[in-house]
C-alpha cells in the first residue's frame, strides 16, 4: 500500500482546471509604481531627507512608553511576521491544497516567493547596513553603512509575502478579495507593531511593504519555471515508482534461513522455451549454488528410470536365473540399480547379509 502524498490523490476526482495568474497590464503598472516607490524610499534615506527626520521623531516619541498596555499583546502579534512560524503555518495549508488539487504548484509557488524574498531583502539589508533605533549613535543621522541589517524591515516584507501568497493562489474572485484584505491587515499591523516596539524605523517598514509587494506582483514571471519544476518532480517520482515495482518483481520467493546468507539473483539466458535459468549466489558464503528451473511440456509425465545394459547371468544358476536369461534374450530392458538404497534411517539390507545362491 502506498503511503506517499500522491496515494490518495490518485483516488480523488479530477479537480477543475486552475487558472494561473498572468502578467497583465494592470499588474505590470502596479509593479512599475511599486518599484518607483521603493527607489524613492531608498533615495530619501540615502540623502537624509525629511523621511529620516520623521524616523527620529517617532523614535524619540517612544510609542511603547506612551501605550504600555499594548505591549504584551503586540509582542505576540509580531510573530505573524517572523519567517519560521509563518512559513510553517502557510506551508501546512498549501500542502493540503496540493493534496486536494492534484498539483504541487501551491508549495512550489511559496518556495519561489520565499527564495526571492530572502535574496532581494537580504542583499539590500547587507548592502546598506543600517542600524536600528535601539542602536542609533547620532541623532538625525540615517545610520547607514554601519554594519546593521535593519533596512528594509524583514518582518514586514515577510508578512506581505507569506500571507499575500494565499490571496495570489486563491481559485475564486471572492476568496481572492477576502484573502487580499486579510493579508493587507496582517502586513500593516506587523509593520506598525515593529515601529511601536522600537525595533524598526518607519522608513524600514515602508520599504518592507514595497519589497514584499514587488515579489507578489512579479510571481507571474516565475510561473513557467514553477511549471517545469513540477513536471520534473512528478516525472522523477514516476521513474522511482517504476524502479521499485521492477525490483519487487525480481525478488524471488526463496526461503532464507535465519542468520544465513541471502540469495542474489544473476539472470542467465533462457534455455529453449522454458523459464530463464537463474543462479542463486549466497552472499557472504564461499559457495555458489545453481538453481535451474526449466519448464517441460504439460503432456510429459514422470521421468522413466534410466536404461541399463542387461546383466550377464551365470550358467550355474537356479531356475529363476534361467528364466531371467531367457527373458533377457528378447532385448534390452530396464532393471533397478543394484546399489543399496539409503534412507535417513540407514540401509534397509540387514548387516553382513549375503545374497542367496542356488545349490
Amino acid at each position: 500500500m502506498r503511503t506517499d502524498i500522491f496515494a490518495r490523490l490518485d483516488r480523488e476526482p479530477e479537480p477543475p482546471k486552475i487558472e494561473v495568474p498572468r502578467m497583465t497590464r494592470t499588474r505590470l503598472a502596479l509593479f512599475g509604481g511599486t518599484l518607483a516607490f521603493y527607489l524613492a524610499i531608498v533615495v530619501a534615506v540615502l540623502l537624509s531627507t525629511w523621511l529620516v527626520t520623521l524616523d527620529w521623531k517617532i523614535m524619540l516619541f517612544r510609542p511603547y512608553q506612551q501605550w504600555p498596555e499594548l505591549h504584551a499583546f503586540l509582542d505576540y502579534y509580531v510573530v505573524l511576521g517572523q519567517r519560521g512560524p509563518t512559513a510553517v503555518m502557510v506551508a501546512a495549508w498549501l500542502g493540503w491544497r496540493s493534496w486536494r488539487q492534484h498539483t504541487l504548484r501551491p508549495l512550489l509557488t511559496l518556495g519561489a516567493a520565499l527564495l526571492l524574498l530572502n535574496v532581494t531583502v537580504g542583499a539590500v539589508k547587507l548592502g546598506l547596513g543600517r542600524l536600528g533605533p535601539h542602536y542609533a549613535t547620532q541623532i538625525g543621522s540615517a545610520e547607514l553603512f554601519a554594519g546593521g541589517d535593519i533596512f528594509p524591515s524583514g518582518h514586514t516584507a515577510n508578512a506581505v509575502v507569506t500571507w499575500g501568497i494565499l490571496a495570489y493562489l486563491a481559485t475564486t474572485p471572492r476568496a481572492r478579495r477576502y484573502l487580499s484584505a486579510l493579508s493587507a491587515v496582517v502586513a500593516l499591523g506587523v509593520g506598525l507593531t515593529t515601529v511601536y516596539l522600537g525595533t524598526h524605523w518607519l522608513s524600514d517598514v515602508l520599504l518592507g511593504w514595497a519589497a514584499g509587494l514587488l515579489i507578489l506582483l512579479a510571481l507571474p514571471w516565475c510561473e513557467p519555471l514553477i511549471g517545469r519544476a513540477e513536471s520534473m518532480i512528478l516525472s522523477l517520482r514516476d521513474r522511482l515508482r517504476e524502479q521499485l515495482r521492477a525490483r519487487h518483481r525480481l525478488v524471488p520467493s526463496l526461503p532464507v534461513a535465519s542468520g544465513g546468507p541471502r540469495p542474489v539473483l544473476i539472470p542467465q539466458p533462457s534455455m529453449g522455451t522454458g523459464e530463464p535459468v537463474r543462479e542463486t549466489v549466497g552472499a557472504g558464503s564461499g559457495r555458489t549454488t545453481s538453481v535451474r528451473s526449466e519448464s517441460r511440456p504439460a503432456s510429459e509425465g514422470r521421468l522413466a528410470p534410466p536404461l541399463t545394459a542387461p546383466r550377464a547371468h551365470s550358467t550355474h544358476g537356479h531356475a529363476g536365473h534361467a528364466g531371467h536369461s531367457t527373458h533377457a534374450g528378447h532385448g534390452t530392458h530396464a532393471v533397478r540399480s543394484e546399489r543399496t538404497p539409503v534412507t535417513p534411517a540407514g540401509s534397509r539390507r540387514p548387516p553382513h547379509s549375503r545374497p542367496l545362491t542356488g545349490g
